[in-house]
C-alpha cells in the first residue's frame, strides 16, 4: 500500500463533522480526507455545521488536521447549474484555501452546453488565487454523465487546472462502463473514488445509492480490480461507500470507517 494514498471520502462517515472525519481519517490509516465545507439536506445523517462561516469550526477542522497530520484532498460541494452565480463560490474556495485543499469538487447541472462552459471557465478563474483546481466529477443524474463527457469538457475550457474526479460507482452506472475503463490513464484525472454495487439497479434508486449505500468492496459485482490496476499508480484513491444501514443499526463512525478501509486495502493487496 505504500504506492496508493487513501483518502477518506465524508459520506463514508457522514455523521461526522470534518474535524471528526480528520481524527478518525488518521485512526483507520488514510493520509488525507475529502470533507463538505457545510452540511447538507440531502445527507439527512450529516451534523449541522458551517466552515465557511463558522470560524470556530474551521479553526477546529485545522487544530484536526495539524493533530493528526492528515491533509485535505478534495472539499465539496461545488454545484453548477443554469442560474449559479459563480462569484457566491468566493467564501468556500477561501475556506478551502485555509484547509489547504488543493482540488474542489465540482458538479454540473446545466443545460446549457456553452454557458456549462463559460461558467466552469469562469470558477477556474475565481479559483487560481486560492491555489485550488476544479475537479468534475460526471454524475449521471447531472449533465455530465459519463467520463468522456467530462474529457471533452475539459477540452472545450482548454484549462489544466480543471481535472477530474473519477468515481467508480458512476462509471457502473453511465452506460460506458468500457470507455470508460480505458480512459482511467488520462493525465487529467485527478482522484478516483472507490465502492461496491449491485451489477444494476433500478435508476430511480441512483441517487440512493450514491448518497446514502452503497457496498463495500467485495460485496458487489464490480470489478474494482480492474478499475485499481488501469489508474495511474499515483492517483490517490477516495474510499467514499455511505452506509446508512450501518448508521441504523448503530456501528460507530470510527468502525464503519475502517470496514471500509479495511475492504480496499484487502482489494489493492490482492492486486500486487
Amino acid at each position: 500500500m505504500a504506492d496508493k494514498r487513501l483518502s477518506l471520502d465524508h459520506i463514508t462517515v457522514t455523521d461526522t463533522t470534518p474535524w471528526q472525519l480528520a481524527q478518525i481519517a488518521a485512526e483507520v490509516g488514510c493520509e488525507g480526507i475529502c470533507p463538505f465545507l457545510h452540511s447538507m439536506e440531502v445527507l439527512p445523517a450529516m451534523p449541522s455545521y458551517d466552515l465557511v462561516r463558522d470560524p470556530q469550526a474551521l479553526r477546529q477542522t485545522r487544530d484536526a488536521l495539524a493533530a493528526t497530520g492528515v491533509k485535505v484532498d478534495l472539499i465539496y460541494p461545488f454545484t453548477m447549474a443554469g442560474r449559479t452565480n459563480v462569484a457566491d463560490f468566493a467564501p468556500a474556495l477561501e475556506t478551502g484555501a485555509a484547509l489547504g485543499a488543493p482540488l474542489a469538487n465540482v458538479l454540473c447541472y446545466d443545460r446549457d452546453p456553452v454557458r456549462r462552459t463559460e461558467k466552469l471557465i469562469e470558477l477556474a478563474d475565481l479559483a487560481v488565487p486560492f491555489g485550488i483546481a476544479l475537479s468534475i466529477e460526471f454524475y449521471p443524474p447531472s449533465q455530465v454523465r459519463t467520463l468522456s463527457a467530462a474529457l471533452e469538457e475539459i477540452t472545450r475550457a482548454g484549462r489544466p487546472d480543471i481535472k477530474v474526479t473519477a468515481d467508480l460507482l458512476h462509471i457502473m452506472r453511465g452506460g460506458e462502463a468500457d470507455t470508460s475503463m480505458a480512459l482511467l490513464r488520462h493525465p487529467a484525472i485527478a482522484i478516483a473514488q472507490i465502492s461496491d454495487g449491485p451489477a444494476t439497479i433500478d435508476p430511480s434508486r441512483i441517487e440512493h445509492e450514491a448518497g446514502i449505500q452503497r457496498l463495500l468492496p467485495g460485496q458487489g459485482s464490480f470489478n474494482i480490480t480492474a478499475f485499481e490496476q488501469t489508474l495511474n499508480p499515483n492517483t490517490p484513491l477516495s474510499v467514499e461507500i455511505p452506509q446508512q444501514k450501518q448508521i441504523d443499526a448503530g456501528t460507530t463512525p470510527q468502525q464503519r470507517a475502517q470496514n471500509a478501509v479495511d475492504c480496499v486495502k484487502e482489494v489493492v493487496r490482492r492486486t500486487r
